[in-house]
């Protein structure tokens, strides 16, 4: 591989250094935030008494609720400036560069910003470490030793996430590959087909049918795996099957829109759904939890209620300890991703800017429509995750628990929370946005 390509693509364009630090901060972000959840979680796997399975089954569940949109935040974050990349590597493919050339350099610098992301959420899990043994369980705190990942685990999710890396820039290679041109040209169209949705509901039903099933006549240990792997799975369907619902909201809207910013709007979710899903992902996790939660926080109050005994009254302690560890850690993710693909979005779509304000339009009327485009789906997000999330629960604890009013409440504090987040940070971005109208 020619070491000029490497560079090309490595050196941001004049006044574009943020293109090429988001992902650093998203990697970075994404690896302390991964090694903190595994360092907790497997201090409980030291333990061997009667109450040992109930919180390992919690640690593992726990444990994929927040991996899973970690591993949908590091893909995120390897796609933050493929408008950027995509040009430059379509302008070297219709200059003459081979395909195979091509992907090496785009695996290769891929690899290196992760990579410098990745030391620098290492360098931050050990920051934290000492903080997080002082978090206490079963009545005394856990301890460095206790959370602290080993020398061989640490590289172990190093080098995951460097695959996440190189898998998402190989993947967001074809459109390059097959259609340079199309790409320079801006005539490529992000599509998403209905399929989706129909894999979705399967994936769900089998979910529903797993839950049901497996507790009654699984063994403990079979049980644990499957509900990890069930909640998992049902949880990243969601990403499969969002961009086609904002696909067809916003059809809906095009067709009944009557102001400027209402039509661009809807014809900004449309150029790119997926593109839209990732700005309001971070809500649909937000949501998903907040059903856990809920139903989490009736059955402690059902619990610390009943006439049990010190050792139940330490579990519900310890519940409430570990579910506020959770809900931290995926506000943190949603803050994350709402930002960094907010902000990336702005970047990647600043010739458009320039353009619609070379032809009179203000940056108010944009920034209207950019609100509306990320914000008018956030209710679809919100009730289509937590029903699916209520769906899963169902099985398990019931409709008396999912419905009682303190979960109900904390729901819709916690979901409040994450359209807080979504909103604060689309108000943050807006000077981004003002500098983007700016002449080059």
């Amino acid at each position: 591989m020619n070491p000029r390509v490497l560079a090309l693509l490595l050196r941001p364009a004049p006044g574009q250094n943020s293109v090429l630090a988001l992902p650093i901060v998203a990697f970075g972000v994404v690896t302390a935030l991964v090694l903190t959840a595994i360092g907790g979680a497997q201090s409980f796997w030291t333990w061997s008494d009667e109450y040992a399975p109930l919180y390992q089954a919690l640690a593992a569940i726990a444990l994929v609720l927040l991996l899973v949109p970690l591993a949908g935040l590091g893909g995120a974050a390897a796609r933050l400036s493929a408008r950027r990349r995509d040009e430059r590597l379509s302008t070297l493919r219709l200059l003459g560069v081979t395909p195979l050339g091509v992907g090496v350099a785009t695996v290769v610098e891929s690899a290196l910003v992760a990579g410098i992301g990745a030391v620098a959420g290492v360098f931050g899990y050990l920051a934290v470490s000492p903080l997080i043994g002082l978090i206490p369980f079963r009545g005394e705190p856990l301890g460095l030793q206790a959370v602290l990942l080993s020398p061989l685990s640490l590289l172990a999710v190093v080098l995951g996430v460097l695959l996440v890396a190189a898998g998402s820039a190989a993947l967001g290679l074809r459109r390059v590959v097959i259609s340079p041109l199309g790409v320079r040209m801006r005539s490529t169209v992000s599509t998403v087909h209905w399929l989706r949705a129909v894999i979705a509901v399967g994936v769900i039903a089998v979910s529903f049918v797993l839950i049901k099933v497996f507790p009654s006549i699984g063994g403990l240990v079979t049980t644990i795996v499957v509900l990890a792997a069930v909640f998992g799975a049902s949880l990243a369907v969601l990403n499969l099957v969002g961009p086609w619902v904002l696909k067809v909201s916003a059809s809906r809207q095009l067709r009944r829109a009557e102001r400027p910013d209402r039509l661009l709007a809807a014809r900004m979710v449309l150029d790119s759904p997926k593109a839209a899903w990732r700005q309001v992902g971070g809500i649909a996790m937000a949501s998903f939890m907040a059903v856990f939660a809920g139903t989490g926080v009736s059955l402690m109050n059902v619990m610390s209620t009943s006439d049990a005994a010190s050792a139940d009254l330490i579990l519900v302690a310890d519940m409430r300890t570990g579910l506020v560890i959770t809900l931290i850690a995926s506000f943190l993710m949603v803050a994350v991703s709402v930002g960094v693909n907010q902000a990336s979005a702005i970047l990647d779509e600043r010739e458009l800017h320039r353009s619609l304000h070379h032809l009179g339009m203000p940056v108010e009327t944009v920034d209207r429509a950019r609100r509306r485009a990320i914000m008018s789906p956030l209710l679809v997000t919100a009730i289509g995750s937590a029903l699916c999330a209520a769906v899963l629960v169902f099985p398990l604890l019931g409709i008396a628990l999912i419905t009682a009013p303190i979960s109900i409440m904390t729901i819709v504090l916690v979901v409040g929370a994450g359209i807080g987040v979504v909103w604060l940070s689309t108000t943050a971005t807006r000077p981004l946005l003002v500098r983007s109208f700016q002449p080059a």
